[in-house]
């Protein structure tokens, strides 16, 4: 067992007074099998009404209306977890899933749904194209054949940390060579899906005491994004493209989603004049 203090600070800056709308936050650990959520604070300046609910996913949702006029919003989190994941998973996947391809069963298919579909148009099915390349033989291993994909965009995707607003498609990712932990993410997750899986993707947060990983701080933490493979009898199984890791024992999960808009850490609109907007920081501290 490890138990981590996570905080998150963001503060956005304004030129002049603006009337902040309303704010989604997603920003309290998502607890589960391997994660227990200990504590929990979120702290918003100015004042601000919280109202909570879960979405369609059962992640925690916050969000936040506002009445004061401000020149800068602060939005703080604290946590505290455990997490209990070992760094050497064992997946049981049922006998049927242990060679790809593979058939879901009919309610393990409807319960996907649109998590099984392509989300990005990709007309010249490059990205399909793309991904089958990685099928070595008819029969192959899924699990081998899905660590062979995370290691193939690893290898083809060069980790380029991103602050602008919104995510690559696929095709723009594999065509430019590089992109963030997210567009990482999105690119394994959508070549999953031309293959037949179902898949999900995830927002949180990043530790590793011991060394610095892809997309992480000096101090071995950070905000992250990367994926899950729904495979039947393992169930949801982590995949972190980015770190070419599986599993998720320095992994945080705060949302899950079908796409990576869902899962943002907060989103909010705020009236003012067109260049009010003057900037953003944010701070992230896991420490056990």
């Amino acid at each position: 067992m490890t138990v981590l203090s996570i905080r998150h600070k963001t503060t956005y800056r304004y030129r002049e007074l603006v009337q902040l709308g309303p704010h989604r936050l997603m920003l309290r650990p998502r607890e589960g099998r391997d994660l227990r959520l200990l504590s929990s604070q979120l702290d918003v300046l100015p004042e601000a009404t919280l109202s909570w609910t879960n979405d369609v996913f059962s992640n925690a949702v916050a969000t936040a209306n506002f009445s004061d006029l401000t020149e800068q919003l602060t939005i703080e989190s604290l946590a505290v977890v455990e997490l209990a994941a070992g760094p050497w998973p064992v997946f049981d996947i049922a006998a049927s899933a242990v060679r790809y391809p593979f058939d879901y069963s009919d309610e393990e298919r409807t319960d996907l749904g649109a998590l099984a579909q392509p989300h990005y148009p990709d007309p010249p099915a490059r990205l399909a194209d793309w991904a089958r390349g990685f099928v070595r033989s008819q029969g192959t291993g899924t699990l081998a054949l899905l660590k062979d994909l995370a290691a193939g965009v690893a290898a083809a995707i060069s980790y380029q940390s991103r602050d602008q607003e919104g995510t690559q498609s696929p095709v723009q990712t594999l065509d430019r060579g590089w992109g963030s932990c997210r567009d990482i993410a999105v690119l394994f997750a959508e070549a999953a899906r031309t293959l037949g899986f179902g898949a999900r993707l995830i927002s949180g947060y990043l530790y590793n005491p011991d060394r610095p990983l892809t997309a992480a701080t000096s101090e071995g933490s950070s905000t992250h994004a990367w994926a899950e493979i729904f495979l039947p009898g393992a169930g949801w199984i982590t995949f972190d493209p980015t770190n070419r890791a599986v599993g998720g024992h320095n992994l945080i999960p705060v949302a899950v989603g079908r796409i990576i808009d869902q899962v943002m850490p907060m989103t909010g609109t705020f009236i003012g004049t067109s260049d009010a907007y003057q900037g953003m920081s944010v701070e992230v501290q896991v420490t056990s």
